[in-house]
C-alpha cells in the first residue's frame, strides 16, 4: 500500500478536492480538527535557493499574497500557508476551507438555470469587493470563474477562491491557460500569456453574464483543440450575445408569467456594467477591482429594481418578496406621523414645548385657565390615546410564512442609505466573525502545541 502525500509538518492530507492545468486542490487538516484547502503547484521545485527562478517567483508572489489577508476581507479566502511539500518538492499555498457550494453548482437542477435578480445584486456587490480588495494590494487573480467562487453556509457571503495562477510565472501561465485553464472565463489577453488587471474585471463579467443568462458568453463544446480555439476566436472578435435574450429563453417554460416578467426587470446599470466588464480591449474596460467596485456601489444605491415594491410572490429558487409587508409599514408609520402632528397643538396649549432638534417634550410655562377647560382637554386628549391605541393595536399585522430556502438565495433590497448602513453593518459583522474565528483556531492550535510538548517531556523527548 503506497504512503499517503505528504503535505507538510502538521498539516495533514484529507484527499483531492480538484485536480487541473493549474494544480491541484486537496482538502487538509492541521493540528486539530482545522480544515484547510491546499493548491499544489505542478511545478517541483529542487533547490530551495533564490538561484532558482521558479523558487524565486514563488517567493514573490507569495509575499503579495499575504498582503491580502492584512486586512481581512468576508468575500476573499484567507491565505494559511505556504512551503514546499515533503513529498515530491511541490510549492503549495493553504487556504481556509470554505463550506458550501461553488457558483457553478448554483445554477444546475434542481435550481433555475439563471439567477433571481436580488441574489444577482448580492452576488455582483460582494465578488466586485473581493476583487477590489486584490487589487487594492496589487493582487492580481488570474483565475476568476464560477466555481472558483463559493457560498459560504456559515456566513451567508460569497467567497473568492484559488489564487494557484497569482503564484506562477508568466510561463507557467501561459502553459497552463493553453492546455487547461478555464477558457470560457479569460480574457482576449490572456491567450497571449499577460495578466493584467482588467483580465480580472473581464472574467467577472463571465460569471455576471453566466448568472444573468444561464450560459457564458462562449461555451465550449468538447475539451480538444477544436473546441478551445473556437472558444478563444469568440473572446477575441466575435461580438457577445444579448443577455436579456438568453435570459427570456431560459424562464420562459420554467416560471409564471408574472414571475417572468418581474425577472426581465434587470437595472439598465448592471446590464451596462457586464458590457463595460466584456470590451475586447482591457482599456475599454474598468481600470481595476476599485473603479468596478464604485461603479457598482453607485448602481446599488442609486438604482432599484423596478417593481421591486410592486409584488408579493415567490421567485425562482424559493425566494420570498417581502416588499408588500414593508409597503404597508412605511404607509403605518407615514399614518402615525400625521395623527402626532394633531396632537401637537393640543399639547402646546397646556404649556409643553416640543424640541425639533432632540424629538423630546419639555416642561414650559403653566397657563392658567378655567377647571372647565383643563377637563375639556383632558377629555379630548384621552379619546385621542384610546383612538390611536385601537388603531395600532387592531391593525392586521403581516405575517410572512415560514419557508425553508435554499441558502445561497437570500433576499438583496436596496433603498438608499438605509440599505448602504445596513451592507456597511454585515459588512463588519463578517470581519468580526471571521476574526474570532481565527483567534479561536489559533488557541486552540497553542493547546495542541502545549500538549505536545507535555507529552513529549513526559516520555522524555527533547
Amino acid at each position: 500500500m503506497s504512503k499517503v502525500f505528504t503535505i507538510a509538518e502538521g498539516l495533514q492530507n484529507l484527499g483531492a478536492l480538484r485536480t487541473g492545468g493549474q494544480g491541484s486542490v486537496y482538502k487538509g487538516m492541521r493540528m486539530g480538527p482545522v480544515y484547510s484547502a491546499i493548491k499544489l503547484i505542478p511545478t517541483p521545485i529542487y533547490v530551495e535557493d533564490e538561484s532558482d527562478k521558479n523558487y524565486l517567483n514563488f517567493l514573490n508572489e507569495v509575499t503579495k499574497l499575504k498582503h491580502v489577508n492584512e486586512k481581512p476581507s468576508p468575500n476573499v479566502v484567507k491565505i494559511l500557508s505556504s512551503g514546499i511539500t515533503e513529498s515530491g518538492s511541490f510549492p503549495y499555498i493553504e487556504m481556509e476551507y470554505i463550506d458550501g457550494p461553488e457558483l457553478s453548482e448554483l445554477l444546475l437542477p434542481p435550481n433555475q438555470k439563471v439567477f433571481a435578480v436580488r441574489e444577482l445584486l448580492k452576488v455582483t456587490e460582494q465578488l466586485a469587493s473581493a476583487i477590489a480588495h486584490c487589487h487594492r494590494v496589487g493582487v492580481k487573480h488570474g483565475d476568476i470563474k464560477s466555481n472558483n467562487v463559493k457560498y459560504n453556509v456559515h456566513t451567508a457571503n460569497y467567497v473568492l477562491l484559488d489564487f494557484g495562477l497569482a503564484i506562477m510565472s508568466e510561463e507557467q501561465r501561459r502553459t497552463s491557460i493553453r492546455h487547461a485553464g478555464a477558457i470560457e472565463f479569460m480574457a482576449p489577453e490572456q491567450h497571449e500569456g499577460k495578466m493584467l488587471l482588467q483580465s480580472d474585471i473581464y472574467s467577472y463579467g463571465v460569471i455576471l453574464y453566466e448568472l444573468l443568462s444561464g450560459q457564458v458568453p462562449f461555451p465550449l463544446e468538447g475539451n480538444g483543440d477544436t473546441g478551445r480555439n473556437a472558444v478563444m476566436i469568440g473572446h477575441l472578435e466575435k461580438e457577445v450575445p444579448d443577455v436579456m435574450l438568453l435570459r427570456k429563453n431560459n424562464l420562459v417554460n420554467e416560471v409564471s408569467d408574472e414571475v417572468l416578467q418581474n425577472e426581465m426587470q434587470v437595472p439598465q446599470w448592471l446590464i451596462k456594467v457586464v458590457e463595460r466588464c466584456l470590451q475586447k480591449n482591457p482599456a475599454d474596460r474598468f481600470a481595476d477591482g476599485i473603479e468596478l467596485y464604485d461603479a457598482v456601489t453607485k448602481g446599488l444605491l442609486l438604482g432599484e429594481p423596478q417593481g421591486a415594491r410592486n409584488h408579493d410572490h415567490e421567485l425562482p429558487g424559493g425566494l420570498l418578496r417581502l416588499a408588500a409587508s414593508e409597503k404597508e409599514l412605511r404607509e403605518r408609520n407615514d399614518r402615525l406621523e400625521k395623527e402626532l402632528k394633531l396632537l401637537k397643538p393640543l399639547v402646546s396649549a397646556a404649556g409643553i414645548k416640543y424640541d425639533e432638534a432632540s424629538g423630546i417634550y419639555q416642561p414650559g410655562n403653566y397657563i392658567r385657565a378655567p377647571k372647565t377647560a383643563f377637563v375639556g382637554l383632558a377629555t379630548v386628549c384621552a379619546l385621542l390615546i384610546v383612538f390611536l391605541s385601537f388603531s395600532v393595536f387592531t391593525k392586521k399585522e403581516v405575517v410572512v410564512p415560514a419557508k425553508v430556502v435554499a441558502p445561497y438565495e437570500s433576499p438583496l433590497i436596496t433603498y438608499g442609505k438605509e440599505y448602504q448602513q445596513r451592507l456597511l453593518k454585515a459588512r463588519e459583522d463578517s470581519i468580526a466573525k471571521a476574526q474570532l474565528a481565527e483567534n479561536l483556531k489559533a488557541i486552540e492550535v497553542n493547546e495542541q502545541n502545549a500538549k505536545k510538548k507535555k507529552r513529549k517531556k513526559f516520555l522524555g523527548i527533547f
